[in-house]
């Protein structure tokens, strides 16, 4: 690798939109975590997974505010506490949005059930919650977090550049993980949609259905789709910009200097949470319906039946809801 460039000269208007970033992301995951405490009907297993997920880019979004408020001139106490955290959390992060996606993919086209279920889980804590703990404890250790010039960050601090083997330790505690997730992702909701969208053609040869029923489905099924697209378009279009600026650190190229792409790797790193919380808090109908009436202090319209009247049966209810599987919510 290539001798260090002159580090990355953080400017105000950047530190700002970096701070405002992580911010929106840390209020997103809060609110993220909010909507399971307070609905405890919405508390799925696949929900459960992204309340994880809030977590970790809560703690990563608070590491790196830290980080890009003080802007580290060199190696400190507080420079290795702060990348140790981010280190841990970013790395938590990949994993969680891996195992989401694997979760929809074994549950949905492997159909996974029951006690198996429950043992994927324990396995996806273990894995998402030790590995990137044995990968930072060991990084610590041995002295390889420290002050990176921004180079591979935006004011926050990472893998000490001056360490021999620094490209070795960017690999390990984050960039070969986010190369994985690149191809993971898109190719799990692949096989996820296609999955669901075969089922829908083979219901719609085989089964009569009504006008009103076929059109509620396919407005459901529209929304879900494009959340299986969504997910990790919005998850690469944010990372990529690390990646970029990872390879041209390699490379000793002096455009990782530059300003609109240290910005983007800014934003890209820290509003993880802000985008979980748009797709599954703002743009997930029983979510903000609830959340809008709770910030309004509207009570909900009862849906029950007077004293006396029956409740009528709704027909295919209970069919229909174990065919439109979660994404985590549509």
């Amino acid at each position: 690798m290539p001798s260090p460039a002159p580090p990355t000269e953080l400017l105000p208007w950047e530190r700002a939109v970096v701070l405002l970033s992580c911010a929106l992301s840390a209020l997103g995951s809060g609110l993220l975590v909010a909507t399971h405490a307070l609905w405890p009907d919405l508390r799925s297993r696949a929900r459960r997974l992204l309340l994880f997920l809030s977590l970790a880019d809560l703690l990563s979004a608070a590491s790196y505010f830290y980080g890009v408020l003080q802007d580290f001139a060199g190696t400190s106490w507080d420079c290795v506490l702060q990348g140790a955290l981010s280190t841990f959390a970013n790395t938590s992060s990949f994993f969680w949005t891996v195992a989401i996606a694997l979760y929809l993919y074994l549950s949905i086209v492997r159909t996974t059930r029951g006690p198996s279920t429950d043992h994927l889980i324990w396995a996806f804590h273990l894995i998402s919650w030790g590995v990137p703990l044995a990968i930072t404890v060991a990084a610590v250790s041995l002295k390889k977090i420290g002050y990176d010039a921004s180079d591979v960050s935006v004011g926050w601090c990472w893998i000490n550049l001056e360490a021999e083997d620094r490209v070795l330790w960017m690999l390990l505690t984050g960039k070969l993980w986010e190369m994985l997730a690149y191809i993971l992702l898109p190719l799990l909701y692949l096989l996820v949609r296609k999955h669901i969208n075969r089922a829908h053609q083979a219901l719609s040869e085989y089964r009569p259905i009504c006008e009103g029923r076929q059109l509620q489905r396919g407005s459901s099924t529209s929304t879900a789709d494009k959340k299986l697209v969504l997910i990790p378009l919005i998850f690469i279009c944010l990372r990529v910009w690390s990646t970029v600026r990872f390879v041209l650190t390699l490379c000793g190229s002096p455009a990782v200097q530059t300003p609109v792409l240290v910005v983007l790797h800014g934003i890209g790193n820290t509003f993880q949470g802000g985008a979980n919380c748009i797709m599954f808090v703002l743009c997930t109908r029983a979510v903000r319906t609830r959340l809008f009436s709770l910030c309004c202090c509207c009570p909900r319209p009862s849906t029950q039946s007077p004293p006396g009247v029956p409740t009528p049966p709704k027909i295919g209810e209970s069919q229909e809801s174990r065919r439109t599987p979660e994404v985590p919510s549509t």
